[in-house]
């Protein structure tokens, strides 16, 4: 059971940084979902300029010790995707990349929130 607790937070953790990479551009049609986006990006600017370990990580590796399975130590992104999904080498290239999706799904955001107020106002 610890082992499907396990893989059932891995791929929590996978449709996390999903949301993170396309909430914004949900929040263009749900304008609600911005709030936790924001909050996303905030814990990604974080985890990225400071050795926080994720708590996501912290429950998979829990699990995976119940279950005696090798723990993460190097964290989600550098076990699962950084060197298997690309190259290592282009890990800034690739973080730079998708915060500029994350960006760009903003500054739409924040340009369709002003359209529709200069729209109601008519």
């Amino acid at each position: 059971m610890a082992r499907f607790f396990a893989e059932a937070v891995m791929l929590l953790h996978f449709a996390v940084l999903a949301f993170l990479l396309v909430g914004g551009f949900l929040a263009w049609r749900w304008r609600w979902v911005i709030y936790p986006h924001l909050a996303m990006g905030m814990w990604a600017v974080l985890s990225l300029s400071t050795p926080i370990t994720c708590p996501i990580t912290v429950w998979e590796n829990h699990f995976r010790g119940l279950a005696g399975m090798p723990l993460l130590e190097t964290g989600f992104i550098d076990h699962y995707i950084d060197g298997v999904w690309y190259p290592e080498s282009a890990s800034m290239l690739v973080q730079l990349v998708l915060g500029s999706i994350v960006i760009i799904s903003w500054v739409g955001f924040y340009a369709g929130h002003r359209a529709a107020r200069r729209l109601s106002r008519c």
